[in-house]
């Protein structure tokens, strides 16, 4: 397993809509294992393919926030087939879009259904945080990051500090 390099915010790759996965073969799950390596080492408890470069529909998380104790899921070809009426405001922050925080509304419920890692169909029914962490993995394999939900102004101002650290790197 290896740590990958995690993209920022405004790489280019972090826009583009990410392909399904064909086959869930020897490759993609070495992805997900240098996935959740990663994610566990920025530290952070969601992390999509895109992030790391590789623009496939794959998404890790690990909403536990126990060092000691390890709960990753896995998602290949992850698809939001229901959402639930209710909204609820959660801060959110993103490893693409490091040192920002903003409450960001998204339904407080979702059934997703995807592949896991041995390639069977699942369907998952999650709410709270981990709802939201699914949101938000999947918006990054279409392209979208949660300051897309932001006012503008607020969007235009994270932009340029990213912009500037950037150039200051």
């Amino acid at each position: 397993m290896s740590i990958l390099k995690i993209l920022k915010e405004p790489d280019p790759i972090l826009r583009k809509k990410s392909l399904p996965v064909k086959e869930v073969g020897r490759d993609i799950k070495k992805l997900m294992k240098d996935m959740l390596e990663t994610m566990y080492a920025a530290p952070g408890i969601g992390l999509a393919a895109a992030q790391v470069g590789v623009l496939k529909r794959v998404v890790v998380i690990d909403i536990s926030r126990d060092p000691k104790v390890k709960e990753p899921m896995c998602f290949i070809n992850p698809e939001i087939i229901w959402k639930s009426d209710v909204y609820e405001k959660k801060e959110e922050g993103c490893l693409s879009i490091p040192d920002y925080f903003a409450e960001i509304k998204r339904p407080n419920a979702c059934h997703v259904k995807y592949l896991n890692e041995k390639g069977q169909e699942k369907i998952l029914q999650a709410e709270g945080l981990l709802a939201t962490c699914i949101q938000h993995e999947i918006d990054h394999c279409d392209g979208i990051l949660f300051i897309d939900y932001l006012s503008k102004l607020k969007k235009s101002f994270i932009l340029k500090k990213l912009i500037k650290a950037k150039k200051n790197q």
